[in-house]
């Protein structure tokens, strides 16, 4: 785990983030406390699908409210998985 300082970070992203994809854990910290975490992404990821499925549920929600309900996100979920509209 390496700890780097928020402005070094943004100098070397690119060395970084390739560090990360290599596994290592990587610290972000600003005034010198940890500030964010940057580590591989997991096998698999697909960012534009998770993209997709919280714009699905930012719309639903959105419905929702029109007709004056409301709902948590993991009752939208529990819809979805039960092949609910």
């Amino acid at each position: 785990m390496r700890h780097v300082p928020v402005s070094k970070f943004k100098d070397n992203a690119s060395d970084y983030i390739a560090a990360a994809e290599r596994g290592e854990e990587i610290i972000i910290t600003r005034h010198g406390q940890p500030a964010a975490r940057l580590t591989a992404a997991a096998p698999g990821f697909d960012m534009a699908r998770r993209i997709e499925a919280w714009e699905g549920l930012a719309k639903l929600r959105a419905e929702l409210r029109a007709q004056g309900k409301t709902a948590t996100v993991e009752e939208m979920i529990a819809w979805k998985n039960e092949g609910r509209p």
